[in-house]
């Protein structure tokens, strides 16, 4: 094995290890908001649990059973449709869930609510869950259960994740009107509507990038800086000035926040004239997203061969 492929295997080990803490850390926070927030509240927001809770008074199976069969037929229709990594993560966050629940059972039983106020409890749950379930989103997981049926809209109909989730939640909020009574599914559609918006503001949160402009007589020692010292890609474009036909190049190139902070403050360090325009990207698709590790190793490959 060269040099190059363990470097790879390595990297793709800790990356793999990094996303299954991570994971673990989100369902962490979905499992805090369900167990604190829903679970006192007796609001039955658009999930699995509430369409089981509905189906328990048709089938007279147990929700638990009702709710097990649903989750795994939806385990199934995810590995086939979305693929087999988010199948595989899904896996893992339908295990942990009721592990984090059952350790809260034991180490902190609840009585009553934490906050006293239904409408309390529903925002907390719906903004923690919604943090939560972006997180996973992020690294092509879910915590099962309709997030499963929203990620599949989600990526055939390129429809946002957040309004794929209202759209199978507020389906499932309205049956429990068979169930419960009026009040209730208002509440419910109201919950799940907010939630689905929650997540869509939580996801863009996280998959925003900067579209950095610059205008500069220095754009050779510009880009030099953002290929090599910050290891990001740039694209030169040939511009005129309107004013006095002045030909110029601009250097156009994609950053992460934290990244556009830097090369903000180079910027103002090697070149105060330069004239940069930023804009926000709400999405990156391709060869940007190449773990930048992975970039640095491959460079190195090459430069030894």
């Amino acid at each position: 094995m060269s040099a190059f492929a363990e470097r790879k295997e390595m990297i793709m080990t800790k990356k793999t290890a990094y996303e299954f803490a991570y994971i673990t850390f989100a369902m962490f926070i979905i499992s805090c908001s369900i167990y604190f927030f829903l679970i006192p509240s007796g609001i039955v927001v658009g999930s699995i649990s509430g369409l089981s809770m509905v189906l328990n008074q048709v089938i007279n199976l147990p929700i638990s059973l009702i709710t097990f069969i649903l989750n795994i037929g939806l385990l199934v229709i995810g590995f086939i449709f979305i693929g087999k990594e988010f199948g595989a993560k899904t896996v893992y966050t339908s295990i942990l869930l009721p592990v984090f629940l059952a350790i809260f059972e034991k180490i902190c039983p609840l009585s009553e609510s934490l906050t006293h106020n239904s409408v309390y409890d529903l925002v907390s749950y719906t903004l923690i869950i919604a943090f939560g379930q972006a997180m996973l989103f992020n690294v092509n997981a879910s915590s099962g259960g309709l997030d499963i049926v929203g990620k599949i809209i989600s990526k055939y109909t390129h429809l946002e994740i957040g309004k794929a989730l209202t759209v199978c939640g507020m389906i499932t909020a309205a049956t429990s009107i068979f169930v419960y009574d009026i009040s209730t599914m208002i509440v419910s559609l109201i919950g799940t509507y907010a939630n689905g918006q929650a997540v869509d503001y939580f996801v863009g949160g996280f998959n925003k990038r900067k579209r950095i402009c610059i205008l500069s007589e220095h754009y050779e020692e510009i880009m030099k800086y953002i290929m090599e010292d910050m290891n990001r890609g740039v694209t030169i474009y040939s511009a005129v000035g309107g004013f006095d036909k002045t030909p110029r190049i601009e250097v156009v190139t994609i950053m992460t926040t934290s990244e556009y902070k830097k090369l903000l403050n180079y910027l103002h360090q090697s070149d105060y004239k330069a004239f940069v325009t930023v804009s926000t990207v709400n999405e990156v698709i391709g060869t940007w997203n190449i773990n930048k590790n992975s970039r640095k190793s491959k460079q190195k490959e090459v430069s030894v061969q």
